[in-house]
């Protein structure tokens, strides 16, 4: 029983950490904007006028990927879903080495002896 409280509290633990880590990564993504538009506005480099654009929208893509991992992938796909695929795969195996197995006994028992 402790074993598995003690399952559940790391796994809480983690998912805690990950979307932490993703309202920070969010809240520096709005300050960094804010930030590379202010720039943007007072530094011109080259022929190129709005260059904080291209960079808020690499990073906006960078933290949708990172959003998408913390509440779609690791929500669904976690250590239950795991546990699961790897029953549901052993089963097909033992049902496929069942099913051999009877193969070759039926086999063996229509030879002559």
């Amino acid at each position: 029983m402790e074993k598995e409280f003690h399952e559940k509290y790391e796994y809480a633990r983690k998912r805690i950490n990950q979307k932490k880590r993703l309202y920070f990564h969010f809240v520096l993504f709005l300050l960094g904007s804010i930030f590379l538009s202010i720039s943007n506005h007072f530094l011109v480099f080259g022929y190129e006028n709005n260059w904080a654009i291209w960079v808020i929208t690499i990073w906006l893509f960078l933290f949708t990927l990172h959003f998408i991992k913390v509440y779609i992938t690791d929500c669904f796909m976690n250590k239950d879903w795991e546990r699961e695929q790897i029953e549901k795969l052993m089963a097909q195996q033992e049902r496929k080495i069942n099913q051999l197995q009877t193969k070759v006994d039926e086999d063996s028992a229509k030879q002559p002896q």
